[in-house]
């Protein structure tokens, strides 16, 4: 097949296209180093003729600071999705289907276990907030031009050099600065970026909207442990939940800059998993859990 797949410079896409290019012919788009140089915010791209469309373009979760970091989820994720849109139509090049990245950050939970796809969209957040939107309009548009849609609600995504809150805790592993919080009981959903990429074929074929998991949903304690083995580090510190909460209380008077308050807190100690039964039925999902095949060196 010919694939076109945007934000193919990023963490996810860099993995996708990696994959993609073994078997199919990959045209990538990002605002760097790809075939198409574009930004999507403010650009309409002159698309090449494809097959599939992956869509995983778009910016990453992130606590904003000021109006002017909310108002740019919108401008990625929505706006650079309906001018990614409006360049397919425009290039008369309609694709067979379109896959859109999606995250489990539109259902708005903090917690819970086993969250499937029929739960309520209800993120209040900007970065929720405008993925929400974004499936909307490919949705839509799919419909309206005959074109097979896929969503995939991903977790955290793990990979090669991963970034973000994954990334942090590695080097905090590293440095000896890391500890769990209560033990590390919560169980978290995560997928590898490898699995995702080996189903995007199926997903072509199909359609429908899915969430992605590892199927094991490990502890922070279990990551931590596992991580801890491939450093040579022996021990992973532990922070009673009383200690926890009195380090909250001092950075929610600090601000962002505190590594702990009692948002981030209340993140850390609860589970939030999700279910992939849907996946597993209609598209045999099978991936590889993360206590196994997660390699940092």
């Amino acid at each position: 097949m010919k694939i076109l797949v945007t934000g193919a410079s990023g963490f996810l896409g860099k993995s996708l296209v990696k994959r993609l290019t073994i078997t199919d012919e990959v045209f990538t788009l990002s605002r760097s180093f790809a075939d198409l140089n574009i930004d999507l915010t403010t650009m309409i791209p002159h698309t090449p003729e494809v097959d599939v469309v992956i869509h995983a373009a778009g910016k990453a979760h992130i606590v904003p600071k000021s109006a002017q970091e909310k108002q740019a989820f919108f401008d990625v994720n929505v706006n650079g999705t309906a001018n990614l849109l409006k360049g397919l139509e425009i290039a008369r090049c309609l694709p067979n289907s379109f896959i859109f990245i999606s995250t489990v950050a539109v259902y708005g939970c903090d917690s819970g276990v086993m969250i499937n796809e029929d739960h309520p969209l209800n993120a209040t957040d900007p970065y929720g907030q405008s993925k929400i939107q974004a499936e909307r309009i490919v949705q839509d548009w799919c419909v309206k031009n005959n074109v097979i849609c896929g969503i995939l609600r991903l977790p955290l995504l793990v990979g090669e050099n991963p970034p973000g809150n994954l990334g942090a805790m590695i080097k905090g592993i590293d440095k000896g600065y890391y500890f769990n919080i209560a033990g590390g009981k919560a169980r978290k959903s995560m997928v590898f970026t490898q699995d995702v990429a080996n189903i995007l074929p199926i997903i072509a074929i199909k359609g429908g909207i899915y969430n992605l998991t590892d199927n094991y949903h490990p502890s922070f304690a279990e990551l931590a442990i596992h991580i801890a083995k491939q450093l040579g580090k022996k021990k992973v510190l532990n922070l009673p939940l009383i200690i926890a909460k009195i380090m909250a209380r001092m950075g929610d008077l600090l601000g962002n800059k505190a590594p702990i308050n009692s948002i981030k807190m209340a993140k850390i100690i609860k589970d939030l998993t999700f279910d992939d039964s849907k996946a597993k039925k209609q598209l045999n999902w099978k991936p590889n859990p993360i206590l196994q095949g997660f390699n940092i060196k």
